[in-house]
């Protein structure tokens, strides 16, 4: 999947009225999950998403800090944080999110998104894996 797709995807699904409140969204998304898994993780994941989709993970991650691991919160502030970089109330973070883990998920090959799911704790992975039918 490239770049224009992903966010067209994103924007669709969310029913976003511009590319750039998608961009945004898929940002904020992805930030907040680099900063909560493993700097593994999120390289291996960001190197299966276009380059600059996968750089929004990237940047989370230390310079050659592969083994740096993710900060240890929940999903209130998993949201809390999706919200405050895209700008939304924190209902519309979670639906957010929710479309932008989907599509990661189709843009992945493998299990990666599967790992970083168990990696995560129960409420954060019912994000992950609730797919964007709940809109908030």
């Amino acid at each position: 999947m490239q770049h224009d797709e992903f966010i067209g995807h994103v924007q669709h699904r969310a029913q976003l009225s511009s590319r750039g409140d998608a961009e945004r969204a898929t940002r904020a998304t992805l930030e907040t999950l680099g900063e909560r898994v493993t700097g593994g993780l999120a390289t291996n994941l960001a190197a299966q998403l276009p380059e600059e989709i996968g750089e929004h993970l990237r940047r989370t991650v230390p310079f050659g800090a592969d083994d740096a691991p993710g900060e240890r919160f929940e999903a209130d502030e998993f949201i809390r944080r999706v919200a405050a970089r895209s700008t939304t109330d924190e209902p519309q973070a979670a639906y957010l999110a929710r479309v932008v883990f989907e599509v990661t998920d189709e843009a992945t090959q493998g299990s990666v998104t599967s790992k970083v799911a168990e990696t995560l704790p129960d409420d954060i992975r019912s994000l992950i894996t609730a797919g964007s039918s709940g809109h908030a």
